[in-house]
């Protein structure tokens, strides 16, 4: 349909300027407008109304513009003939952006050290793309900080300082202020008063708080375009220069977080230990502070169904 509309097009546009070359502009341009009103009556279906809005220049008629024009796109699979191959592009076609916290399955593609295609992975929707809550953050953050504190800090009471128990001075007579002890707080060398003690600073956070924190950093770097699948984490050798070269491949990239399901592979251990850009975790530790720590997340398959997997484990209460 639309290849015969463009040839009459074409057609009408071949007898107008043969017509321009013989008569006058005048006579060019009232033929001109009534053949687009006949073909504008043949136009049906999807395609808009022309506009009637026209002017003349020196080689013939030429649009001043068409307000709503339209006609049936041409596709492959059309039965006008076949698609010219000059107006395929080969550019990337630009997508709005997506919009985050949709619970949607996302499609990635899957690769390795090598930049192999390994096919493509569904990333879970309600693991990859939940809402993003800074808070939860601030909150999973705080709770992990604290609770790997060490909390060996000490001080010494006046029970446990070393010093002599007698009396100084007598209590009256010298002029002197009254004192029963020289291992008050007041002297050097003496006690601390309600200094810290060995503790824990852990507080609780409730495990739905806590698995959320992590599906919101999961989603963040899955939005960021920061979440990489490999198919597995297996280098050659145990060179540090195998991850260094891929390293120097990526762009917009400063700090690796590698994740692999299971134990961490001998080779791999060897080739990252001397790099302070690039950390190596199984599936169980990942954790969000670590994950934010890194602005880039490489994750083997096996880790992803791991994490899945535990994501969608019920809570025992």
């Amino acid at each position: 349909m639309a290849l015969s509309i463009a040839r009459q097009i074409a057609c009408y546009f071949g007898s107008l300027s043969a017509l321009s070359l013989r008569s006058s502009p005048t006579v060019a341009a009232r033929s001109f407008q009534t053949s687009v009103k006949k073909l504008s009556g043949r136009i049906t279906g999807d395609n808009l109304p022309l506009a009637e809005s026209f002017s003349l220049s020196k080689g013939g008629p030429s649009f001043l513009g068409f307000r709503r024009f339209s006609t049936t796109i041409l596709t492959p699979d059309s039965n006008g003939g076949a698609f010219p191959s000059d107006l395929l592009s080969s550019r990337t076609v630009l997508t709005p952006e997506r919009t985050i916290g949709l619970y949607e399955d996302l499609v990635v593609p899957v690769t390795n050290f090598h930049n192999e295609d390994r096919g493509f992975m569904v990333l879970a929707g309600d693991v990859f793309d939940v809402p993003i809550r800074k808070d939860i953050i601030h909150r999973v953050v705080r709770w992990q900080l604290a609770k790997r504190q060490q909390g060996t800090h000490s001080t010494k009471t006046i029970s446990e300082v070393s010093g002599t128990g007698r009396k100084p001075w007598r209590q009256k007579g010298t002029g002197r202020a009254r004192h029963g002890t020289l291992r008050g707080p007041q002297f050097r060398g003496g006690a601390t008063m309600h200094g810290p003690k060995p503790r824990s600073h852990a507080f609780k956070l409730n495990k739905k708080v806590r698995r959320l924190g992590l599906k919101i950093t999961l989603s963040a770097r899955a939005a960021e375009g920061k979440l990489l699948v490999f198919e597995d984490l297996e280098v050659p050798t145990h060179k540090t220069k195998n991850i260094v070269n891929y390293v120097n491949q990526m762009e917009n990239a400063k700090k690796f977080l590698l994740v692999d399901g299971g134990p961490i592979n001998e080779k791999l251990k060897l080739a990252t230990q001397n790099l302070h850009y690039v950390n190596v975790l199984p599936s169980i530790g990942l954790n969000v502070y670590s994950i934010l720590q890194h602005d880039t997340l490489v994750m083997s398959r096996d880790a992803v169904n791991r994490i899945v997997e535990r994501m969608h484990t019920p809570i025992n209460r």
